[in-house]
């Protein structure tokens, strides 16, 4: 797997041959869904299913979303993929306390098994640091913004933009990677989507999920960067290099060990272009 993914598609558990699909799409993780892609009554079916796709190891990392852990079905879940020898990683939805977090990664998974909180309530958005502090096998966390608007009333877009810098600067500060933005619901719109990844990135997240493979390339687009901050990178790598302390570049711009940080992992993302 790639040190930067950028692009996460989900597909529902119980259509095996769109999961099929997905896993050939290009998206760096594909994310099985047990949850809201799947009705009740064929809950069992995905999770069978699914099982029986991750005996073996997949073309690329394959994630599951269980059910939530309050449902009747996550338990049943966890059972069915959390062993599977195919499986990278586990997302857990609504997730409220860092005591969900710590009881599966405790009780109900093999030990280690990186898994992803999902915060999708206000309650999850106030709790963030502290799930995302929660245990060592936890790699990263995100939000779930259909059901956040839900709980918030949001009905514009810019009404979430608080939560998502409180669970952007949640995960940094724990040490975990930049949160992959939720997903854009319309799948026609790829020029809405285009400027929504542009605005997520001005906030700081990294990549995105989708549903839909046509809109995978807009959201790789949208987060490598352009040829200007490559040049750019380029150069604060260049002059570090050179002289390792906090200096000014000829055109003033200051630099220290942040900015060559920055600068880097710019470069690294660019290896991808």
């Amino acid at each position: 797997m790639t040190a930067f993914p950028l692009t996460w598609l989900y597909a529902p558990g119980d259509r095996p041959p769109v999961v099929a699909k997905a896993l050939t799409s290009g998206a760096d993780i594909v994310v099985v869904d047990l949850e809201d892609a799947v009705a009740p009554d064929r809950k069992a079916y995905a999770r069978a299913a699914t099982a029986e796709l991750l005996a073996e190891l997949p073309p690329v990392p394959v994630h599951v979303r269980v059910n939530a852990l309050d449902s009747p079905w996550a338990g049943q879940d966890l059972a069915a993929v959390a062993p599977a020898p195919g499986l990278c990683a586990l997302r857990l939805p609504k997730i409220t306390s860092p005591a969900e977090v710590v009881r599966i990664a405790q009780h109900a998974v093999p030990a280690g098994l990186p898994l992803y909180a999902l915060l999708e309530t206000a309650l999850g958005v106030e709790q963030a640091y502290a799930v995302a502090t929660a245990h060592p096998s936890l790699r990263g966390i995100a939000l779930g913004e259909a059901d956040l608007r839900a709980d918030l009333g949001v009905r514009h877009d810019a009404g979430l933009d608080w939560s998502r810098s409180r669970v952007i600067v949640a995960a940094r500060a724990a040490g975990l990677p930049p949160p992959a933005q939720s997903v854009h619901p319309d799948v026609h719109d790829l020029e809405g989507l285009a400027a929504s990844c542009a605005h997520g990135r001005t906030l700081g997240f990294l990549g995105r999920t989708a549903i839909h493979p046509r809109q995978l390339p807009v959201i790789e687009r949208a987060f490598l960067p352009t040829e200007e901050e490559i040049e750019q990178a380029e150069t604060i790598v260049k002059a570090a290099a050179a002289d390792p302390s906090a200096q000014a570049l000829p055109d003033g711009r200051f630099i220290d060990t942040a900015v060559v940080t920055a600068a880097q992992r710019t470069l690294s993302l660019a290896r991808r272009r």
